[in-house]
């Protein structure tokens, strides 16, 4: 029988922090797919950029269906509840709560801002193509700015230990069939997938190549954020409870340790140190269970350039 979990008033805190950084990562992500990216029809990747792919194909002059219109908001809500089901069922509980915020609060954000982007609201202030005068300069200020925005929304929401879930359902489904393939390659590829499509349909290469500089520039933006450009970190945890703390990490973090002898240079006492491998993901779940077992324990978190072996396919930092 596991022992009785008391929620005490620091995890509450941290938890209740951590649902507000996936909230506004969320928040900003969408804002920034709604302000910038879409009105210009700039494809990154992605659920927003599949739905912009879409929406400009039955929109196009070959295959105009003049009742849909504009129906990209409807796409993006759409496509993001079917991936949500799909990672429920195939990828588990878990990871389905993980993403469920952005599930619920990404379409619903997309569509609000979405109707910011209007010359009758606010005087046309979020109205970048309606500024002729600018037109070259607001198509790149777009894709800089709509790259800046989805990757600061994506960060923040890796740092409240969420998802926002979206194409990575496919490729995580994918890795789940084909083991030795990396999740990080499978993504790219999907998303590389997506942008091809849509200068396909779209059949401009400028804005092609702005969508894959604003896919860039989040990708950037996201390694700066979250300490950084790699997606795997090495923990050295020093404390007295290293007996429960192993045990946690282990059953929510879902992360093994290491037990290292050390001792104190001071004190000259001898001391256990837990060593502990993670992904951004996790970096969460493991601060929430070393705050609830031991606030005063001694964290130091560093970037691990390359993890190879169980738990970490050789090259594989996702």
């Amino acid at each position: 029988m596991k022992p009785e979990i008391k929620i005490t008033k620091t995890e509450l805190l941290l938890q209740l922090k951590n649902l507000l950084l996936v909230l506004l990562g969320t928040l900003v992500l969408s804002f920034g797919c709604a302000i910038f990216l879409e009105p210009f029809a700039l494809v990154t990747g992605g659920v927003t950029g599949l739905s912009i792919a879409i929406n400009a194909l039955f929109n196009s002059p070959e295959v105009v269906i003049p009742i849909l219109g504009d129906f990209t908001d409807i796409l993006v809500f759409a496509i993001t509840w079917v991936l949500f089901f799909l990672g429920l069922i195939f990828l588990g509980r878990d990871f389905a709560v993980k993403t469920l915020i952005s599930t619920i609060f990404y379409p619903i954000g997309f569509h609000l801002f979405g109707m910011l982007v209007s010359p009758d609201v606010l005087g046309g202030f979020f109205d970048l193509t309606g500024r002729l005068e600018y037109a070259s300069i607001s198509l790149i200020i777009a894709a800089l700015f709509g790259g800046i925005c989805v990757g600061t929304g994506c960060a923040l929401t890796f740092l409240g230990g969420g998802s926002t879930g979206g194409m990575d359902v496919i490729a995580f489904m994918i890795c789940k069939l084909f083991k030795r393939w990396k999740s990080s390659d499978v993504i790219f590829a999907i998303d590389a997938s997506i942008v091809l499509f849509g200068m396909f349909v779209e059949g401009n290469l400028v804005l092609t190549l702005l969508g894959v500089i604003s896919a860039w520039l989040a990708a950037a933006v996201i390694d700066k954020i979250f300490i950084g450009g790699n997606r795997a970190f090495t923990a050295q945890i020093v404390s007295d409870k290293y007996e429960e703390l192993n045990l946690s990490i282990r059953e929510e973090v879902r992360r093994t340790t290491t037990m290292l002898v050390g001792y104190g240079g001071y004190s000259r006492e001898s001391k256990t140190v837990l060593s502990v491998t993670f992904t951004m993901n996790q970096y969460a779940d493991l601060m929430r269970v070393i705050k609830r077992i031991d606030p005063t324990a001694f964290v130091s978190i560093s970037q691990a350039h390359e993890i190879n072996g169980e738990g970490f396919t050789y090259g594989q930092h996702s």
